[in-house]
């Protein structure tokens, strides 16, 4: 072979050598700050490929996303409602759990549940709790219960706090705890009752400093919010904050004795992704236990996994608004998807509590 030709010959190896190396990349769509980057980066050293992570802020952005047309991911992170929507529009690639031989880390409690029985597409990641947040030495003083979504919605209450309360910016949300406030389920069908817990939503509104998806964490750590609706493990992130700040006070959490939404977001690949192989890999990585424990020390999520519970940091095993015990558990529920006829109700129900 002469020269000219290995140089030629050499070239095209390398060419294809590249283009191979730029085939291998996992494109995983998640939310923001839901995953330890040093997990990350430790797949790809394992995995030898390079992983593409996009980020979003609602399951409404994911669906909207998905329904467009978006066809380039191979794994998602969906909550449950979401999950239930996808595999109705049989955008899902049901699971081949031979790939997965780490499964059986999951808890029972957190597999088979109503958006996809016996997890043909599905596999639990981690889960957060809807409830209250509050400045523990503040609420003490002005003699607030704090285990009722009763601090959130009764005007008695709420005219000791007013200006430093917030609520999530969610329809979804928001009307969950008004409904089970008033003793019904976060999926009841009734709407007279969805009605019932607008105007409960609107008498309180008033006194609420604001509809907060974000900024509610800053707020609550510094002190300028008294008391919030919101994630448990943003609650956890809070009151790390205030502590690192040295503030005089401390933030505590807890799931109301009416109930409280649970949100269990779960992996799923995509029927169309590209690389389903690595998105098996990277889901069956996840399901080890050191790997899944470093989301839950790193932002203080719940955990299915049951063998993480090793690798997580005592403080946080040991929170109950992070992991609740089995007779609290009973009393949370998971918000199933909506009918077209029941998005519309809220859509002009939320208008309604805007504008009031």
């Amino acid at each position: 072979m002469s020269a000219p030709t290995k140089v030629i010959l050499l070239a095209m190896l390398a060419l294809f050598s590249c283009a191979a190396t730029a085939a291998d990349v996992l494109r995983i769509y998640n939310w923001n700050n839901y995953i330890a980057p040093e997990t990350l980066e430790r797949f790809e050293t394992e995995c030898k490929c390079r992983v593409s992570y996009d980020t979003y802020g609602s399951n409404e952005e994911l669906l909207a996303k998905i329904a467009a047309g978006a066809t380039g991911y191979d794994l998602l992170v969906p909550t449950g409602n979401a999950v239930e929507s996808l595999i109705k529009q049989h955008a899902l690639l049901p699971l081949d759990k031979r790939k997965l031989p780490n499964l059986g880390n999951i808890g029972a409690a957190y597999l088979d549940r109503f958006f996809d029985p016996g997890n043909v597409y599905s596999v639990p990641y981690a889960y957060t709790v809807t409830l209250i947040g509050y400045n523990e030495q503040k609420l003490h003083q002005l003699g607030i219960p704090t285990n009722t979504w009763a601090a959130i919605f009764e005007p008695r209450y709420l005219r000791k706090l007013k200006g430093r309360v917030t609520v999530l910016d969610d329809p979804r949300e928001l009307m969950a705890a008004a409904l089970l406030y008033l003793g019904y389920s976060v999926n009841d069908p009734n709407e007279t009752h969805w009605r019932e817990a607008a105007g409960v939503i609107m008498r309180a509104k008033k006194y609420w400093a604001a509809f907060n998806n974000t900024s509610y964490i800053r707020l609550i750590a510094a002190g300028d919010i008294w008391l919030a609706q919101g994630y448990s493990n943003d609650f956890f992130q809070a009151g790390l904050e205030a502590r690192k700040a040295g503030k005089n006070f401390t933030i505590g959490s807890v799931i109301p004795e009416q109930g409280a939404v649970l949100s269990l977001d779960s992996m799923v690949i995509p029927r169309h992704a590209p690389r389903p192989d690595l998105a098996y890999r990277f889901v069956n990585f996840m399901l080890a236990g050191s790997n899944s424990a470093e989301l839950t020390n790193l932002i203080g999520s719940g955990n299915p996994n049951v063998a993480a519970l090793p690798y997580i940091k005592p403080a946080i095993a040991a929170t109950a608004a992070i992991f609740p015990d089995r007779q609290t558990l009973a009393r949370l529920e998971q918000l199933r998807d909506l009918t077209r006829r029941q998005r519309q109700l809220l859509n002009r129900l939320w208008t309604e509590i805007k504008l009031y």
